[in-house]
Protein backbone atom coordinates (compact mmCIF):
# COMPACT_ATOMS: atom_id res chain seq x y z
CA UNK A 1 0.00 0.00 0.00
CA UNK A 2 1.48 3.61 -1.30
CA UNK A 3 2.01 5.85 1.82
CA UNK A 4 -1.03 7.68 1.89
CA UNK A 5 -0.31 11.97 4.22
CA UNK A 6 -2.92 12.71 6.64
CA UNK A 7 -1.59 16.43 6.65
CA UNK A 8 -1.88 19.33 3.49
CA UNK A 9 0.54 17.42 1.66
CA UNK A 10 0.53 19.32 -2.20
CA UNK A 11 -1.97 17.38 -4.20
CA UNK A 12 0.13 16.85 -7.45
CA UNK A 13 2.16 14.48 -5.24
CA UNK A 14 -0.87 12.54 -3.16
CA UNK A 15 -1.25 8.92 -4.56
CA UNK A 16 -4.10 7.81 -5.81
CA UNK A 17 -7.35 6.24 -4.13
CA UNK A 18 -7.41 3.86 -7.57
CA UNK A 19 -4.09 2.05 -6.31
CA UNK A 20 -6.29 0.93 -3.21
CA UNK A 21 -8.06 -2.39 -3.51
CA UNK A 22 -11.29 -2.82 -0.75
CA UNK A 23 -8.14 -3.90 1.99
CA UNK A 24 -6.53 -1.09 1.47
CA UNK A 25 -9.61 1.13 1.39
CA UNK A 26 -10.05 -0.45 5.07
CA UNK A 27 -6.44 0.51 5.72
CA UNK A 28 -7.05 3.72 4.93
CA UNK A 29 -10.08 4.84 7.17
CA UNK A 30 -8.13 2.75 10.19
CA UNK A 31 -5.38 5.63 9.51
CA UNK A 32 -8.52 8.04 8.84
CA UNK A 33 -10.03 6.84 12.71
CA UNK A 34 -13.11 5.71 10.97
CA UNK A 35 -15.13 2.63 11.20
CA UNK A 36 -15.24 -0.29 8.78
CA UNK A 37 -18.11 0.81 7.07
CA UNK A 38 -16.78 3.55 5.69
CA UNK A 39 -14.67 1.60 3.16
CA UNK A 40 -17.32 -0.31 1.60
CA UNK A 41 -19.68 3.07 0.90
CA UNK A 42 -15.84 4.46 -0.42
CA UNK A 43 -15.79 1.13 -2.72
CA UNK A 44 -19.54 1.50 -3.89
CA UNK A 45 -18.69 4.89 -5.23
CA UNK A 46 -15.56 3.73 -6.68
CA UNK A 47 -16.53 0.79 -7.87
CA UNK A 48 -20.09 -0.05 -7.66
CA UNK A 49 -22.81 0.59 -9.83
CA UNK A 50 -21.80 4.03 -11.82
CA UNK A 51 -23.13 7.13 -10.64
CA UNK A 52 -25.43 9.55 -12.88
CA UNK A 53 -22.33 12.07 -14.06
CA UNK A 54 -18.38 10.97 -13.64
CA UNK A 55 -16.88 10.61 -9.95
CA UNK A 56 -14.32 13.09 -10.08
CA UNK A 57 -14.44 14.54 -7.00
CA UNK A 58 -14.91 13.46 -2.73
CA UNK A 59 -17.45 15.75 -2.46
CA UNK A 60 -19.69 13.74 -5.06
CA UNK A 61 -20.07 10.50 -2.13
CA UNK A 62 -23.05 12.32 -0.48
CA UNK A 63 -23.35 9.82 1.89
CA UNK A 64 -20.15 10.42 4.12
CA UNK A 65 -19.47 13.01 6.35
CA UNK A 66 -18.25 16.43 4.85
CA UNK A 67 -15.17 16.25 7.29
CA UNK A 68 -14.51 12.83 5.85
CA UNK A 69 -14.72 13.82 2.52
CA UNK A 70 -12.24 16.70 3.32
CA UNK A 71 -9.69 14.08 4.97
CA UNK A 72 -9.94 12.21 1.60
CA UNK A 73 -9.34 15.17 -0.28
CA UNK A 74 -6.44 16.11 1.18
CA UNK A 75 -5.04 12.49 1.88
CA UNK A 76 -5.21 11.32 -1.77
CA UNK A 77 -6.45 11.98 -5.59
CA UNK A 78 -9.58 11.03 -7.54
CA UNK A 79 -9.24 10.54 -11.01
CA UNK A 80 -12.05 9.71 -13.31
CA UNK A 81 -10.84 7.65 -16.27
CA UNK A 82 -10.72 9.10 -19.73
CA UNK A 83 -11.45 7.27 -23.51
CA UNK A 84 -8.07 9.61 -25.14
CA UNK A 85 -9.07 6.98 -28.34
CA UNK A 86 -12.09 4.31 -29.62
CA UNK A 87 -11.11 2.42 -32.64
CA UNK A 88 -14.47 -0.18 -33.79
CA UNK A 89 -13.51 -3.06 -35.37
CA UNK A 90 -16.06 -4.66 -38.20
CA UNK A 91 -16.38 -7.59 -36.07
CA UNK A 92 -17.60 -5.87 -33.46
CA UNK A 93 -14.52 -5.75 -31.05
CA UNK A 94 -13.67 -1.71 -29.91
CA UNK A 95 -10.07 -0.86 -28.64
CA UNK A 96 -9.44 1.85 -25.95
CA UNK A 97 -6.44 4.10 -25.37
CA UNK A 98 -7.69 4.76 -21.41
CA UNK A 99 -5.95 7.42 -19.83
CA UNK A 100 -5.33 6.60 -15.82
CA UNK A 101 -4.43 8.09 -12.63
CA UNK A 102 -0.87 10.07 -13.24
CA UNK A 103 -1.58 10.83 -17.16
CA UNK A 104 -0.62 6.93 -18.23
CA UNK A 105 -2.59 5.69 -20.93
CA UNK A 106 -2.89 2.03 -21.59
CA UNK A 107 -4.91 0.31 -24.06
CA UNK A 108 -8.15 -2.28 -23.05
CA UNK A 109 -10.54 -4.42 -25.14
CA UNK A 110 -14.06 -4.97 -25.37
CA UNK A 111 -15.41 -7.77 -27.02
CA UNK A 112 -19.42 -8.29 -27.48
CA UNK A 113 -21.26 -11.78 -28.00
CA UNK A 114 -24.83 -11.99 -28.39
CA UNK A 115 -27.12 -9.12 -27.02
CA UNK A 116 -26.61 -9.17 -23.45
CA UNK A 117 -22.92 -10.76 -22.91
CA UNK A 118 -19.68 -8.50 -22.91
CA UNK A 119 -16.04 -9.66 -22.10
CA UNK A 120 -13.36 -6.93 -21.34
CA UNK A 121 -9.61 -7.65 -22.07
CA UNK A 122 -7.74 -5.77 -19.63
CA UNK A 123 -4.13 -4.38 -18.71
CA UNK A 124 -2.36 -4.96 -15.42
CA UNK A 125 1.01 -2.53 -16.40
CA UNK A 126 1.64 0.27 -18.41
CA UNK A 127 4.08 -1.82 -20.99
CA UNK A 128 5.87 -5.33 -19.99
CA UNK A 129 9.20 -6.36 -19.01
CA UNK A 130 8.97 -9.74 -20.31
CA UNK A 131 10.29 -9.02 -24.14
CA UNK A 132 8.24 -11.72 -25.70
CA UNK A 133 9.24 -11.50 -29.41
CA UNK A 134 5.97 -12.13 -30.53
CA UNK A 135 4.56 -9.38 -28.31
CA UNK A 136 4.05 -5.65 -29.40
CA UNK A 137 3.43 -4.89 -25.49
CA UNK A 138 6.58 -6.80 -24.72
CA UNK A 139 8.77 -4.41 -27.33
CA UNK A 140 8.04 -1.33 -25.56
CA UNK A 141 9.09 -2.04 -21.81
CA UNK A 142 7.68 -1.40 -18.32
CA UNK A 143 6.35 1.87 -17.59
CA UNK A 144 4.40 0.72 -14.45
CA UNK A 145 2.32 -1.40 -12.78
CA UNK A 146 -1.59 -0.67 -12.28
CA UNK A 147 -3.24 -0.69 -9.23
CA UNK A 148 -6.54 -2.36 -8.38
CA UNK A 149 -8.74 0.49 -9.21
CA UNK A 150 -7.17 1.50 -12.40
CA UNK A 151 -8.16 -2.35 -13.44
CA UNK A 152 -11.55 -2.12 -12.29
CA UNK A 153 -11.35 1.28 -14.43
CA UNK A 154 -11.47 -0.21 -17.70
CA UNK A 155 -14.10 -2.47 -17.39
CA UNK A 156 -16.10 0.41 -16.47
CA UNK A 157 -15.78 2.85 -19.55
CA UNK A 158 -16.37 -0.60 -21.62
CA UNK A 159 -19.40 -0.98 -19.51
CA UNK A 160 -20.69 2.59 -19.83
CA UNK A 161 -19.22 2.63 -23.43
CA UNK A 162 -21.60 -0.14 -25.04
CA UNK A 163 -24.63 0.30 -22.22
CA UNK A 164 -23.84 -3.18 -21.17
CA UNK A 165 -22.90 -5.00 -18.34
CA UNK A 166 -18.99 -6.72 -18.30
CA UNK A 167 -19.80 -10.41 -17.70
CA UNK A 168 -16.33 -11.40 -18.33
CA UNK A 169 -12.88 -10.34 -17.96
CA UNK A 170 -9.49 -11.53 -19.02
CA UNK A 171 -5.87 -10.15 -17.28
CA UNK A 172 -4.80 -10.33 -20.25
CA UNK A 173 -4.24 -6.96 -22.22
CA UNK A 174 -0.80 -5.15 -21.63
CA UNK A 175 1.35 -6.49 -19.26
CA UNK A 176 2.23 -9.69 -17.39
CA UNK A 177 -0.59 -10.26 -13.87
CA UNK A 178 1.43 -12.36 -12.41
CA UNK A 179 4.59 -9.62 -12.21
CA UNK A 180 1.65 -7.01 -10.49
CA UNK A 181 -0.18 -10.30 -8.04
CA UNK A 182 -1.26 -8.14 -5.50
CA UNK A 183 -2.92 -5.38 -7.19
CA UNK A 184 -4.44 -8.02 -9.79
CA UNK A 185 -5.86 -10.39 -6.94
CA UNK A 186 -7.13 -7.17 -5.55
CA UNK A 187 -8.99 -6.23 -8.82
CA UNK A 188 -10.32 -9.94 -9.13
CA UNK A 189 -11.85 -9.33 -5.77
CA UNK A 190 -13.12 -5.79 -6.53
CA UNK A 191 -14.86 -7.24 -9.86
CA UNK A 192 -16.29 -10.47 -8.34
CA UNK A 193 -17.67 -8.85 -5.02
CA UNK A 194 -21.43 -9.08 -5.40
CA UNK A 195 -21.98 -5.28 -4.64
CA UNK A 196 -19.59 -4.16 -6.35
CA UNK A 197 -18.44 -5.86 -10.01
CA UNK A 198 -21.03 -8.72 -9.72
CA UNK A 199 -18.77 -10.86 -12.28
CA UNK A 200 -18.56 -14.46 -11.13
CA UNK A 201 -15.60 -16.08 -10.06
CA UNK A 202 -14.90 -18.12 -13.02
CA UNK A 203 -15.75 -15.91 -15.33
CA UNK A 204 -12.75 -14.19 -14.13
CA UNK A 205 -9.34 -15.20 -15.69
CA UNK A 206 -5.98 -14.12 -15.42
CA UNK A 207 -3.52 -14.81 -18.60
CA UNK A 208 -0.04 -15.51 -16.96
CA UNK A 209 3.39 -15.96 -18.99
CA UNK A 210 4.13 -18.93 -16.72
CA UNK A 211 5.76 -16.98 -13.47
CA UNK A 212 6.18 -19.95 -11.11
CA UNK A 213 5.57 -18.24 -8.11
CA UNK A 214 2.52 -16.53 -8.88
CA UNK A 215 0.81 -20.09 -10.33
CA UNK A 216 2.03 -20.99 -7.15
CA UNK A 217 0.26 -18.63 -5.02
CA UNK A 218 -2.86 -18.52 -7.31
CA UNK A 219 -3.42 -22.07 -6.66
CA UNK A 220 -3.56 -21.27 -3.17
CA UNK A 221 -5.73 -18.71 -3.13
CA UNK A 222 -9.75 -19.67 -1.82
CA UNK A 223 -11.20 -18.17 -4.80
CA UNK A 224 -12.48 -19.85 -7.87
CA UNK A 225 -11.30 -17.75 -10.59
CA UNK A 226 -9.58 -19.34 -13.66
CA UNK A 227 -6.25 -19.84 -15.07
CA UNK A 228 -4.49 -19.37 -18.14
CA UNK A 229 -0.70 -19.80 -19.19
CA UNK A 230 1.07 -18.74 -22.03
CA UNK A 231 3.12 -21.95 -23.24
CA UNK A 232 4.03 -21.35 -27.04
CA UNK A 233 6.04 -24.22 -27.16
CA UNK A 234 7.08 -26.91 -24.73
CA UNK A 235 10.64 -27.37 -26.13
CA UNK A 236 12.65 -25.41 -23.69
CA UNK A 237 15.11 -23.72 -26.43
CA UNK A 238 12.35 -22.43 -28.45
CA UNK A 239 10.18 -21.59 -25.47
CA UNK A 240 13.51 -19.36 -24.50
CA UNK A 241 14.38 -17.44 -27.95
CA UNK A 242 10.06 -16.65 -27.75
CA UNK A 243 9.68 -15.76 -24.26
CA UNK A 244 13.76 -14.64 -23.40
CA UNK A 245 12.41 -12.84 -19.87
CA UNK A 246 11.17 -16.57 -18.98
CA UNK A 247 14.22 -18.39 -19.84
CA UNK A 248 15.19 -19.12 -16.11
CA UNK A 249 11.99 -21.00 -15.26
CA UNK A 250 12.22 -24.63 -16.83
CA UNK A 251 9.51 -25.92 -18.29
CA UNK A 252 9.79 -28.76 -16.15
CA UNK A 253 9.02 -26.86 -13.27
CA UNK A 254 6.15 -24.97 -14.50
CA UNK A 255 4.76 -28.46 -14.94
CA UNK A 256 5.03 -29.32 -11.85
CA UNK A 257 3.30 -25.58 -11.01
CA UNK A 258 0.75 -26.43 -12.97
CA UNK A 259 0.13 -29.89 -11.41
CA UNK A 260 0.34 -28.32 -8.01
CA UNK A 261 -2.41 -25.85 -9.04
CA UNK A 262 -4.69 -28.28 -10.53
CA UNK A 263 -4.23 -30.83 -7.26
CA UNK A 264 -4.96 -27.77 -4.96
CA UNK A 265 -7.51 -25.69 -6.90
CA UNK A 266 -9.60 -28.83 -8.53
CA UNK A 267 -9.55 -26.52 -12.05
CA UNK A 268 -7.26 -27.27 -15.01
CA UNK A 269 -5.77 -24.61 -16.33
CA UNK A 270 -5.58 -23.85 -20.08
CA UNK A 271 -2.54 -23.48 -22.35
CA UNK A 272 -2.37 -20.95 -24.80
CA UNK A 273 -0.13 -21.67 -28.35
CA UNK A 274 0.37 -19.30 -30.62
CA UNK A 275 1.51 -21.16 -33.95
CA UNK A 276 4.36 -19.22 -35.54
CA UNK A 277 5.28 -20.67 -38.96
CA UNK A 278 8.63 -22.25 -38.97
CA UNK A 279 9.17 -22.25 -35.67
CA UNK A 280 6.39 -23.88 -33.44
CA UNK A 281 4.84 -25.54 -35.56
CA UNK A 282 6.79 -28.50 -36.55
CA UNK A 283 6.58 -32.18 -35.69
CA UNK A 284 8.91 -31.77 -32.90
CA UNK A 285 7.10 -29.29 -31.67
CA UNK A 286 3.82 -30.78 -31.55
CA UNK A 287 5.27 -34.12 -30.38
CA UNK A 288 6.74 -31.81 -27.28
CA UNK A 289 2.74 -30.15 -26.70
CA UNK A 290 1.29 -33.39 -26.78
CA UNK A 291 3.34 -34.57 -23.72
CA UNK A 292 3.39 -31.43 -22.17
CA UNK A 293 -0.74 -30.95 -22.60
CA UNK A 294 -1.14 -35.03 -21.44
CA UNK A 295 0.47 -33.26 -18.17
CA UNK A 296 0.64 -35.56 -15.05
CA UNK A 297 -1.06 -38.62 -14.08
CA UNK A 298 -5.21 -38.10 -14.82
CA UNK A 299 -3.99 -34.08 -15.73
CA UNK A 300 -5.14 -33.05 -18.88
CA UNK A 301 -4.88 -29.44 -20.17
CA UNK A 302 -6.78 -27.70 -22.59
CA UNK A 303 -4.75 -26.55 -25.83
CA UNK A 304 -5.94 -23.69 -27.11
CA UNK A 305 -4.33 -22.24 -30.51
CA UNK A 306 -4.36 -19.24 -31.70
CA UNK A 307 -2.95 -17.72 -34.91
CA UNK A 308 -0.12 -14.98 -34.41
CA UNK A 309 -1.03 -11.80 -35.30
CA UNK A 310 1.26 -9.61 -36.85
CA UNK A 311 2.57 -6.41 -35.19
CA UNK A 312 4.28 -3.03 -36.53
CA UNK A 313 7.97 -3.77 -37.94
CA UNK A 314 7.77 -7.92 -36.48
CA UNK A 315 9.71 -10.40 -38.64
CA UNK A 316 7.29 -13.74 -37.04
CA UNK A 317 4.32 -14.90 -39.50
CA UNK A 318 1.43 -16.79 -38.76
CA UNK A 319 1.13 -20.48 -39.43
CA UNK A 320 -0.60 -21.28 -42.92
CA UNK A 321 -4.42 -22.13 -41.91
CA UNK A 322 -4.07 -25.70 -43.10
CA UNK A 323 -1.22 -26.05 -40.93
CA UNK A 324 -3.07 -24.99 -37.87
CA UNK A 325 -5.58 -27.14 -39.12
CA UNK A 326 -3.31 -29.85 -38.94
CA UNK A 327 -2.25 -29.14 -35.59
CA UNK A 328 -5.42 -29.05 -33.93
CA UNK A 329 -6.39 -32.61 -35.43
CA UNK A 330 -2.99 -34.15 -34.34
CA UNK A 331 -3.63 -32.91 -30.46
CA UNK A 332 -7.60 -34.21 -31.19
CA UNK A 333 -6.50 -37.48 -32.10
CA UNK A 334 -3.31 -37.81 -29.53
CA UNK A 335 -6.82 -37.42 -26.72
CA UNK A 336 -5.61 -33.70 -26.10
CA UNK A 337 -8.30 -31.18 -25.54
CA UNK A 338 -7.77 -28.28 -28.30
CA UNK A 339 -10.05 -25.21 -29.79
CA UNK A 340 -8.45 -23.09 -32.80
CA UNK A 341 -9.50 -19.51 -30.96
CA UNK A 342 -10.65 -16.95 -33.05
CA UNK A 343 -8.66 -14.04 -32.65
CA UNK A 344 -11.03 -10.63 -32.82
CA UNK A 345 -9.71 -7.24 -33.41
CA UNK A 346 -7.06 -7.77 -35.49
CA UNK A 347 -8.29 -5.08 -38.15
CA UNK A 348 -7.42 -2.41 -35.45
CA UNK A 349 -4.32 -3.93 -33.71
CA UNK A 350 -6.53 -5.70 -31.03
CA UNK A 351 -6.02 -8.28 -30.91
CA UNK A 352 -3.55 -11.22 -29.00
CA UNK A 353 -0.36 -9.82 -28.81
CA UNK A 354 -1.12 -6.60 -30.82
CA UNK A 355 -1.76 -4.03 -27.65
CA UNK A 356 1.24 -1.40 -28.56
CA UNK A 357 0.49 1.97 -27.49
CA UNK A 358 1.77 2.81 -23.95
CA UNK A 359 1.74 6.67 -22.54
Amino acid sequence: MPEFPTDGQAASRLPSIKSLDKGGLRTLMERLGQPAYRARQVAAWLYGTAPAVPLTSFEQMTDLPRSLRERLAATCTLDAPQILRRQDSRDGSRKYLVQLAGGNAVETVAIPAGHDRLTVCFSTQAGCALGCVFCATGQAGLVRSLGAGEMVDQLRVASEDFGLRVTNAVAMGQGEPFANYNAVLGALRLLNDERLGGIGARRLTVSTCGLLDGIRRFAEEPEQFTLAVSLHSAVQATRDRLMPGLASQPLTELREELAYYAASSGRRPSLEYLLIDGVNDTPEELEALIGFARGQGALNYHVNLIVLNKTAGGRLEPSPPERLQAFANSLLQARVNATIRASRGADIQAACGQLAEVV
